[in-house]
Order: C-alpha cells, then structure tokens, then sequence
C-alpha cells in the first residue's frame, strides 16, 4: 500500500461456511486497489484498512457481494449476535434429523448384512428428497455464489458428494437397476454435516462471550442533575460536561470525574480486582463499574465510543478478529484445498472405475469430498485466539492483536521501569531518624511547617506523614525555595532548612557522613532538618517497593525469562530496589531518551525483549521493545500505544500474560496439527475404500466441534492469584 491516507472499517460478513470461503474474500478485497483486508472466519469479519481517494466502503461491499457473499458495516463495540445463526442451524438439523432416522435403519441392516432394501426404494427416496433439497439447500446455495464468484467451499463439497449419491440411488429406484441404494449414506451425510454446523454456531458464540458479556456491562440510563432536580435519561443522551448521581448499587453510566460525594466503588470488571477502590471528589470513575454504599455526584469526561469501556471492546474485537503468524500456513493450504480434493476425488472415481466397479467408485469419490470439508482448519486458529484474548480482558489484561499474542509467549528477555511497576510510583517516608534529646513529633512537626510552602514530590510525602501522625503545622514566615537544595524559613521564630544534607549544614551543623551514606547504600532519599545551627534529624524517603514485585519476578524466572531493571536512578538506590525485587541485573542511571536504546542493546543479546512501563512516560521504550506491557491502569493512552495493558497496576499481571499467550498458542498450535492430520490421513482412507460417507460426514462434523472444544478449555486457566489451572487442558 502506498503513504497516502488510509481509514480503516470492519465489516460484518454473511455466506461464509468454511476457511476456504473466508480465504476467497479476504483474496477479492485484497485485489482492490490501495486495500489491505483480513478475514476472519470464526468472528465472521473483515477488519479493512483502505486509501478512500482510491476506493470507498460501497466497494467494498459491493466485491463482497460480487464474490457470491454478503457484508455490512459493523461497530466493534457492538458483538455480532449468533442468536439467528443459531437457530437456522437448529431449524435446518432438526428437519433433517427427522427425515433422516428412519433411514438409519436401513444402515443398520445394512451394517448387520443384510443386503435386500428394509425400506421400500420409494420410501426411501421419499424421506431423503427433503433432506437433500431442504435441509441442504444452504449447501447449494453456497456453492453457487461461491462458484459464481470464481471460487469453491466447502459447499461445494458437501452439495457435490451427497447429490452424486442421491442422484445414483434415484435412478437405481426410477430405473431400477441392479445396484444398491445410497438414500442413507446421502441423508446421514447432511444431517451430520448440519449437526456439526449447529455445534459450531453454538461453540463460536461461547468462545465469543467475553466480548458479548463487556457490551452488556454499561447501564441504559443514567440519573442526570438538572435545574428542575435529578431526570433519568437513556445514557445515549449524555454529553461531555453533564453532571449526573450515582446511586448506592447503580453501576456507572460514563467516564466521569466525582465533584461532590465519597464511596467505594467496585471496578473488577475493568481490573479483575475484587477489591472495591475508594472514590472521593477529584477521582476518575469508570462506565460499566459498580458504586458500593455512597452517593457519587460525577460529572461525565467521557461518553460514547470514548469511553475506557468502549475502547476495551474496540481492542478485545480487533484482537480477536487479527492473525497470528503461526495461522499463515493454514491460509495457504485454504486457499487450494478445496480445488486439490475435487481433483483427489475424480482421481478416485476414475481409478475405482478402471480396478473395480461403478458403485464402489461412487462411494469412495464422494466420501473423499466429505471428509475433506476443511471447517476445522479455518476453526483452529481463530477460536482458540478469541478464547484466549477475551479470557485475558476477563482477567484485566488487554492484547492488542495476535501478533502480540504470540510474540509474547516466545519472550526471552523482560525488562521492567523501576519507577511506577516494581515501585508504587510516590515517594513516602519510611523512617525517622531524630537526634539525640528530639522526639519524632517534633522533627516531623518542625520540617511538614516549612514544607507547606513546597509542591515538591518530597514536600508531599512529608505532609502526608504528618497528617497521618495528626500534626497540624502552622505556616512558615520568610520562605523561599532553592532549586534542588531545599526550603528555608522561620519555623516558631527559628530560622529553619530542610533538604539536602549539604544545604542544611550551611547552617553550621556537623552531620553523620557514614551514617548518611548507609541511609544512601539502602535506596532512601536523605532529607535533612536543621533549626537554628541544630540538626534535628533525617527524614528518610523512598519509593516503596509493590508488595507483588517479588512474586511476579519469581513467577517471571519460573517461566524462564530473564529479568532486568531499567532505573534513572544512582547506583545505590537502584541496586536496594533491585535487590528487594529479586532482580540481579539492572542499569541505573538511564535517563528517559535512553530507556529505548537499552532495550535495542538487550535484543542485540539474543532473543525477543519486552518491555514493563506505564504507558506513558515509557512510551519510546515500549515501542523498541518486541512486546511493550504498560501498567497503565486502563488509561486512554496506555490502551492506545502499548502491545498489551495491564488494567490493574499489578506485575504479576505481566507473568499472567505470558503465561496465557504461551497456552494460546499451544492450543492454536495442538488444533492446527489435529486438523492437518485428519485430512491428511483422513483422504487416502476414504480414497481406498476403508471409510463409508456416513462415516466421513460424522469425523467431519467431529472434528470442528473437537478444533473449538479444544480452544473453549482455555477457559479454565486462572490468574496466580485466584490459583493456577489444573493443568489438564493439554499445555
């Protein structure tokens, strides 16, 4: 494609029956000019990005439906509902089904040697017209677009093999000619084919249901203040800038920010926390979260599609509608299977004819059409991709394409930030360290009075520490501000310093150097108090370390990955966090701009890197990394730039993540060999003589329903912290 402007639209498909269908598609959108399509046939999409000057969504559409298919603009944020799809299934299975029972006691004398008819010929010919023609007119009708579009499906197998039979039993009846009937062998065919169809339908819509269950998260009205009091109103109607109420129990209608109120709000559908999280006037709340026991007077940030909610949905259904690399392989064989096995098959009837009889060359030629239906193929990659990518939004952690997906498994090296994931990301005190004859309340109390004048990171952490401690410090007189020294003033009439030791012993103190230097060596920010030529003490600050950064690191080396830590920090303070992590490597003093050449030099070591950050301040070393994880607690901006986003700030969530990226792709890997050994194996058995149609029609139909049960175990994997998975799903 060229550099001129492309808008991209994802279309909602009708028609598809099968990988080969979705590889036809995906083939005539693909040959329009200045377009770049993929089809996915489990979602029933086509995510398409195209340069409107050279072609519009009508065109689109239009090749579509020039292709013998059917296509219409789809919001991803809006799930595709089965429920129809569902219930033509059922409808076409159950008829056929009906028809078809009968029948199956003429297979079953057949079976026990009996070889004169059970039924009458006419009978038979009777109960398997309707299933030929009614419950398998889906079948003609799709290998007619798909033969009209210059391609074949499946349809076109399916339609072909039982009409051959139905055709040679009819005239075996009409004529009657001393052959046997085949009524059943057709029937049974089309009834199993349309068994597997309805079990198909069924298992797409549970692998499905993580995107189907977010977009029925967000309420329907919402309580809106108004000059004539509160009016609820359908939370379509809501603007940025509303002021709405949310009451006790009611779940949030839009982004907003609280303005008045205080509560606790339970946010576990967007982080997988069950924790509820404190909300109190300045705070961010969430669409789809549910308010606990407090009134929450909001006022709306984000509506619509800009929601957090709805751009979750938007990354979930993009992500399970892309392809990974491991799925190239199947796309090629998709894309001349059908054609191949036609050609298998007419080699059959040929050879059967010229070696053995008319009756056995039919029989043979039309269950090698049968067996080859390659619906579990097309299944293998893309179901187990939509299990695992909306298990993992379940669990709070967003992948944003397939790519990610699989490069995440196959990570050797992760590097982490230090500030902001292995630590809280806000300096607190950790200790205090009066001088001989001065208590603890009174150093605190002398230094938060000075630092009240101070915005400073530090400034805060020591207010904090005293509001804690219920101190209550009156305002300094004459303060000023050094830039990266520390303040000065008059604290109770005293002149007063706070902050570096360097600049506080200007006052003409002594102070401790060895002593500083160990508080240095143990990662803690020294923050000296001196009043009136006395040092007081040490205010020892530090950024703690997440009481999970241990456990992550070693679940991270668990899985094999090496682990390093990227620091702007010194030395010392680097090296205390690393430790208290149980990290062994990191680089220290590494300023922003650097962050990304670092994690070039990593990979130039050997293997794929990822990098740890908080999505925003990171942005240039999550974009060097091979997979970029931003603990951005499901910010905007971390759901836009980053591989994959961590909704909770938890780095265990990144072993998470890899763990489920590496059993996604062990299951996309067990069903794409499953579905190559069925047909390989599959064709030459039934090209021989050593499988029946009705045989073929049944493993047929098994095996796609096999390709997404297999896929639908992934449901049982669970992060660490609610227990680890049994195991038994074939990882």
């Amino acid at each position: 494609m060229s550099n001129a402007k492309e808008e991209s639209v994802e279309l909602a498909l009708e028609g598809m029956t099968c990988a080969a269908c979705a590889t036809r598609i995906e083939k005539t959108l693909n040959r329009l000019e200045g377009v770049k399509a993929d089809v996915n046939f489990a979602t029933e999409t086509a995510r398409v990005r195209f340069e409107p000057a050279r072609v519009d969504v009508a065109a689109l559409i239009g090749a579509v439906r020039k292709a013998g298919y059917d296509a219409h603009l789809h919001e991803p944020a809006r799930p595709i509902d089965h429920t129809a799809e569902n219930r033509a299934a059922r409808r076409d299975f159950l008829v056929a089904a009906v028809f078809t029972l009968p029948l199956l006691v003429e297979m079953a004398a057949m079976f026990g040697g009996r070889h004169a008819p059970l039924l009458p010929l006419w009978l038979q010919l009777a109960l398997a017209t309707p299933v030929q023609f009614v419950s398998g007119a889906r079948f003609y009708r799709g290998a007619w677009k798909s033969l009209r579009g210059g391609g074949a499906n499946m349809d076109v197998l399916v339609a072909l093999g039982t009409t051959i039979a139905y055709a040679f039993s009819a005239a075996v009846t009409v004529l009657a000619l001393p052959y046997h009937a085949y009524f059943e062998a057709a029937a049974a065919v089309i009834t199993l084919v349309l068994l597997g169809k309805l079990l198909e339908a069924r298992a797409k819509a549970r692998a499905s249901e993580a995107l189907a269950s977010l977009a029925k998260l967000q309420p329907r009205v919402a309580w809106v203040e108004t000059p004539s009091g509160l009016v609820e109103v359908p939370v379509e109607s809501l603007v940025k800038g509303d002021v709405f109420v949310v009451r006790p129990g009611d779940g949030v209608p839009v982004d907003g920010e609280v303005i008045e109120g205080e509560s606790s709000v339970d946010e576990s559908m967007l982080t997988g926390e069950s924790l509820p999280v404190g909300k109190r006037a300045g705070d961010r709340v969430f669409a789809a979260t549910v308010n606990a026991h407090g009134l929450l007077k909001c006022r709306a940030t984000g509506v619509g599609a800009r929601t957090v909610l709805a751009g979750i949905i938007r990354m979930v259904a993009a992500a399970q509608g892309s392809k990974a690399p491991v799925q190239q392989l199947a796309d090629k064989v998709s894309a001349v299977f059908v054609p191949s096995v036609v050609a298998v098959a007419l080699l059959t009837f040929v050879a059967w004819v010229a070696f053995g009889s008319l009756e056995q060359a039919l029989v043979n030629a039309v269950a090698v059409m049968v067996i080859a239906c390659p619906c579990a193929l097309g299944l293998a990659t893309p179901t187990a991709l939509m299990v695992g990518i909306g298990k993992a939004a379940r669990s709070g952690v967003l992948i944003r394409n397939a790519v990610a997906l699989e490069r995440a498994g196959k990570l050797a090296t992760l590097a982490f930030d230090k500030t902001g994931t292995l630590t809280e990301g806000r300096p607190s005190v950790t200790r205090l360290v009066p001088s001989d004859g001065v208590g603890e309340t009174e150093l605190l109390g002398v230094a938060a009075a000075l630092e009240r004048g101070s915005s400073h990171p530090l400034a805060k952490a020591i207010l904090e520490r005293a509001e804690a401690a219920g101190i209550r410090p009156g305002l300094p007189e004459g303060f000023s501000q050094v830039s990266g020294k520390g303040v000065a003033g008059i604290v109770r009439g005293l002149p007063t310093r706070v902050g570096s030791v360097s600049f506080v012993s200007e006052l003409g103190m002594h102070w401790d150097a060895g002593r500083v230097r160990e508080f240095v060596d143990a990662g803690e920010t020294v923050v000296a108090v001196g009043q009136a030529g006395r040092l007081l003490g040490y205010i020892l600050i530090a950024d703690p370390i997440r009481r999970e950064a241990p456990a992550a690191v070693r679940r991270l080396r668990e899985l094999g990955l090496r682990v390093v830590m990227i620091s702007g920090d010194h030395e010392a303070t680097a090296r205390a966090v690393a430790r208290a992590a149980g990290i062994d490597e990191f680089r220290a003093g590494v300023l922003p701009e650097g962050k990304a050449a670092t994690v070039k030099s990593l990979r130039g070591e050997g293997g794929l890197v990822g990098m740890v950050g908080d999505g925003i301040n990171d942005a240039p070393a999550l974009a060097a990394a091979d997979v970029g994880f931003a603990m951005g607690g499901g910010t905007g901006v971390a759901i836009d730039t980053a591989d994959v986003t961590l909704m909770r700030d938890d780095p265990r969530s990144v072993a998470d993540a890899i763990e489920l990226s590496r059993r996604t792709v062990a299951k996309i890997r067990q069903n794409l060999f499953f579905a190559f050994v069925y047909n390989v194996l599959g064709i030459p058995l039934a090209a021989v003589g050593l499988l029946s149609p009705v045989f073929a029609g049944a493993a047929m139909a098994l095996s796609s329903v096999s390709v997404v049960s297999n896929s639908l175990l992934l449901n049982r994997w669970r992060p660490s912290r609610e227990g680890r998975s049994d195991g038994n799903d074939g990882h």
